[in-house]
């Protein structure tokens, strides 16, 4: 993970589904392991002083775009419907 601010943005990447309580990758569904990226980023946020309603633009790398449903499903409940943040999604799974 790398976390880096300029001229009062912060910039995250990297996040992966990391149980900080555990330190083990949280693999068991798609559904808990998106959970657990998205609660990453917000503990991230929260300690940077900012929000989820704070974000400008997102990059979803996904093993099989056939998830893209189930992410986008639990994408949305973590953002404003109303402004959501610029966003894209790469399928990443034939990548050698």
């Amino acid at each position: 993970m790398q976390v880096s601010s300029a001229a009062h943005t912060l910039y995250v990447r990297g996040q992966i589904a990391i149980d900080p309580h555990t330190g083990k990758l949280v693999t068991d569904s798609l559904e808990n392991e998106t959970h657990q990226v998205m609660a990453n980023i917000d503990a991230i946020l929260n300690e940077a002083g900012a929000a989820f309603d704070d974000v400008v633009k997102c990059s979803i790398f996904l093993g099989n775009m056939d998830d893209f449903a189930i992410v986008n499903d639990i994408y949305g409940q973590y953002f404003n419907a109303q402004s959501p943040p610029a966003r894209e999604c790469v399928e990443v799974g034939e990548i050698a």
